[in-house]
């Protein structure tokens, strides 16, 4: 059973010599692994711990060995042993009393006071027996306290000096006494025989204090260059902290995760890096695992590259995103906690690549609900505007077919067919906007340029839209010069976004106001201005304003009638130009809407994508433009 488990390191001192002394391999290895294993457990996972259980016992079983080895050269020189003999052999037998307390209960230093004590009282026994304070073995007194360094412990050996004195004076008391048996042995040959035993026992203790010795050194320089190797190969960074959080020691990862000498990071040199936002968080991390003892975890940002730039040119700063989790040093680390105060420990991880994609999904969610409100706003806003000319065109034609009993004279006929009519019309308007919005969002809507002249497009549109206009009360007006060059262009988009335009301007304009449309060219751009003198529009939503099914309120806050999808239907068509589209406006002005293409829309389109800006207006002190969305798919 104690063959079954096996310690780590060499053994020393008798172990050593036993070692020497075997000749075959297999005992050797046997007593090897009977020594190891009466190790206590508590100790195999300390090397240095074990290598002094392994020696204390060793040495101890090599010296019962040895004096029974040396009862049968007694008996046959000395015939039977007296009873004084007999019991110091039976005292030798102590010593196992200690090897198995220290194997069963792992306590070093009482199974050594067991040791020294029997030890004593074996040296105590022979020289009272023989002589006193002159007898051959009170050398050995000197040994007793010295095999006590090997214990490291200064209760042990503060013991062991104590009983070496106490019985070197109660020798010498007890022989100037006469208290001592006269007859003490005065042999030269036992006096040889007790200076070199006591001289061996020293040796052996020495060699084994030596072993001991190094093992500790190489114990702990291989645990300062794993440590070593760690922190270098670390992409971790270690850091320790004393006094208000300044850092005593930093791994050499910090210089690769801020790019920075490890040298700039000590004493306050981490701190300032951190993100003043973030201070008092990292302040309150290290002051809980200082105080309270409690492991404490903190996300902030830390500044890379050097604090300050040699040259005149400003620079925005690059923080990076970490996590620090850090504890309280144990106060049985680090001999200068005392005078420095509580240390703490931290290790900190760049979780910049986890903070994008947590942001990468709180923009997918914020995306998400924003799909989920328009699909709201698309279900209610279309519940309206189809219902509510299906219901005229089904309540009227039911009206019809009833016509003689209902007694219906021409004129209603023909007012309630017009009404079926514009109901009708207005469903297909909504239809083909829908369609429309689809076709352009999906990449589905084919651009088919062709040269046109600009002019006659512009009076078409505006003679189209005239009839809306009188029926508003609104007056519209066309400027532009009569001699526009041709420009290559879808001609049926530009004609639809005009008409979106004139058409919102007409509605949100009051009755006496005025619509302008007008043109010029600009470089090698047409820019196309209708601009009204209507109820304006609000700065918050000039933001939203392109987004579908979105409709801005007036100055007296009421809704108007239609589905929101005209300027976005204007916006998607000026992309797939590549061109751009600009609105400015204010509450209870007016608001105009610039659009900018280019002349040659079909060589232009593969050469820039499109984009929505925001330009200043002479006229109207605020302006904003509509919200870029995602670049529009292109079919050709």
């Amino acid at each position: 059973m104690l063959l079954n488990r096996r310690g780590g390191g060499a053994p020393v001192c008798a172990v050593y010599a036993l070692r020497k002394f075997t000749m075959f391999g297999p005992v050797r290895h046997l007593v090897r692994a009977y020594v190891d294993a009466l190790v206590h457990s508590s100790a195999r996972s300390d090397p240095l711990a074990a290598a002094r259980h392994r020696v204390f016992i060793a040495t101890r079983l090599t010296g019962v060995l040895a004096a029974f080895a040396f009862l049968p050269v007694l008996l046959v020189l000395h015939g039977a042993p007296t009873l004084v003999e007999a019991l110091a052999f039976a005292w030798c037998l102590t010593p196992l009393i200690a090897i198995w307390d220290l194997s069963r209960t792992g306590n070093f230093e009482r199974a050594y006071l067991i040791s020294v004590l029997a030890f004593g009282g074996l040296i105590a026994t022979i020289a009272a027996s023989t002589g006193g304070i002159n007898s051959f073995a009170a050398p050995w007194l000197a040994v007793l306290p010295l095999s006590s360094t090997i214990s490291a412990s200064r209760r042990v050996a503060v013991a062991a000096i104590l009983i070496a004195l106490a019985i070197a004076f109660g020798l010498w008391a007890a022989g100037s006494l006469g208290w001592l048996p006269t007859s003490a042995i005065a042999s030269p040959a036992l006096y040889l025989f007790g200076v070199i035993s006591a001289a061996c026992v020293a040796a052996a203790v020495g060699l084994g204090a030596g072993s001991l010795t190094r093992l500790s050194e190489q114990s702990k320089l291989l645990g300062e260059a794993r440590y070593r190797m760690l922190a270098k190969n670390m992409t971790d960074v270690i850091t320790r902290h004393g006094k208000n959080g300044a850092v005593s020691f930093i791994s050499p990862g910090a210089e690769q995760l801020l790019g920075v000498p490890t040298v700039q990071l000590l004493g306050h040199g981490l701190f300032d890096r951190v993100h003043v936002a973030d201070r008092p968080a990292f302040l309150t991390a290290l002051a809980d695992a200082a105080s309270k003892g409690v492991d404490a975890s903190v996300e902030y940002r830390l500044r890379c590259g050097p604090l300050a730039y040699d040259d005149a040119a400003p620079r925005p700063p690059k923080f990076v995103w970490v996590e620090t989790r850090c504890r309280a040093l144990d106060e049985s680390q680090g001999a200068d906690r005392a005078r420095s105060g509580p240390q703490v420990v931290a290790v900190t991880r760049d979780i910049s690549r986890r903070k994008s994609d947590e942001h990468a999904l709180e923009s997918a969610r914020t995306e998400a609900e924003r799909a989920n409100d328009a699909k709201s706003r698309f279900l209610a806003t279309m519940s309206h505007e189809l219902r509510t000319p299906l219901n005229a065109i089904i309540g009227f034609s039911e009206m019809l077919t009833h016509e003689a009993d209902l007694a219906l004279d021409s004129a209603k006929r023909e007012d309630y067919a017009r009404l079926i009519r514009e109901s009708g019309e207005h469903l297909l308007g909504v239809v083909n906007g829908i369609l429309d919005l689809t076709r352009i969002e999906s990449g589905h809507f084919i651009i088919v340029p062709e040269p046109f002249a600009v002019g006659p497009l512009i009076e078409a549109c505006r003679e189209m839209m005239t009839l809306k206009a009188v029926q508003a009360g609104v007056i519209l007006r066309a400027d532009f010069p009569l001699d526009l060059p041709e420009m290559v262009a879808d001609k049926r988009a530009l004609r639809q976004v005009l008409i979106n335009l004139l058409s919102n301007a007409i509605k949100f304009t009051d009755r006496r106001g005025s619509v302008t449309l007008s043109a010029r060219v600009e470089g090698d751009a047409l820019v196309l201005t209708v601009s009204d003198n209507g109820i304006g529009i609000a700065e918050n939503d000039l933001e939203r304003l392109g987004h579908p099914f979105f409709q801005a309120r007036s100055s007296y806050d009421r809704p108007y009638e239609g589905t929101g999808l005209g300027l976005s239907v204007v916006k998607g068509l000026v992309e797939l130009h590549d061109g751009r589209i600009e609105i400015s406006s204010r509450l209870g002005e007016g608001t105009k809407v610039k659009v900018r293409l280019p002349l040659d829309c079909e060589r232009a389109m593969p050469a820039r994508p499109p984009v929505v800006e925001s330009l200043p207006s002479r006229n109207i002190p605020e302006s904003k433009s509509i919200p870029q969305t995602d670049k529009v798919k292109r079919s050709a």
